[in-house]
């Protein structure tokens, strides 16, 4: 079975924990206007690999590595559920940590047999959440986000693992209210492990124009960590004010 990867890094540090090595899926079918990785968009695009060319050279750092595992990322990994389950699967065989890195897009609670099966051999799921509100959410990457929220309650129900990931962006995803909504919704997330507020960067723009693509947010400034620092703040009052509210 084979795979399409756009690239891999050996010593990847913020991919999970440890130090990773991180394999990087080519395909992904949201369009988010911040995306930074526009290169991994095309399915038709990478390399095809094997699981066992990757497990090759993830063996080749192996010593580096003790402290973390492999993780997949993209584009989406999701979209490719068979050769990622292949993947995992050969991991696991070897005793290495499995990170899933995902938008969550593509999971559908109806079929979602092939994504189960990558979920039996993922020890964590790093989800992006880009944003609360569906109408925003569309508008932002060009799709709904009720798939990924309901893959984040099955994940859940699964008892798997979760670190949350959220991009906020000025004018976009940085409303309070909204950061409220999103701090309601993971406080019914009993596997949560972690949440990781990231600030906006625009360092992308090079890759866009080599690409012959139009930066979608030219004129919308990085946020500061000082910003960042707030909006994590703003999220964790709302998950303690929907745990108070489950308590009373």
């Amino acid at each position: 079975m084979t795979g399409r990867i756009h690239s891999t890094e050996s010593f990847g540090t913020v991919d999970g924990p440890g130090v990773r090595f991180v394999v990087f899926f080519q395909g992904c079918p949201m369009r988010c206007r911040y995306c930074h990785n526009p290169d991994t968009w095309d399915f038709s695009g990478g390399r095809e690999v094997t699981a066992e060319e990757i497990m090759d050279e993830y063996d080749s750092y192996r010593e580096f590595l003790k402290s973390g595992g492999l993780t997949a990322t993209g584009g989406e990994p999701l979209a490719q559920p068979d050769f990622l389950a292949e993947l995992f699967r050969l991991a696991k065989s070897k005793g290495v940590h499995t990170c899933l890195d995902t938008s969550g897009c593509v999971y559908d609670h109806r079929e979602h047999a092939k994504i189960d099966e990558v979920l039996r051999f993922t020890d964590l799921v790093m989800l992006d959440i880009k944003h609360i509100d569906d109408s925003a959410h569309r508008a932002l990457t060009g799709h709904g986000n009720s798939h990924i929220l309901a893959f984040a309650e099955h994940l859940r129900e699964l008892g798997i693992p979760l670190w949350i990931r959220h991009v906020v962006v000025p004018g976009i995803t940085d409303g309070e209210d909204d950061l409220l909504r999103l701090g309601h919704f993971l406080a019914r997330l009993k596997n949560l492990k972690a949440l990781d507020v990231l600030p906006y960067h625009d360092m992308a723009k090079p890759k866009y124009a080599q690409l012959g693509l139009e930066y979608p947010l030219p004129d919308t400034p990085p946020l500061t960590k000082e910003e960042a620092v707030r909006a994590r703040d703003v999220i964790m009052r709302g998950i303690r004010e929907e745990l108070r509210s489950t308590t009373k």
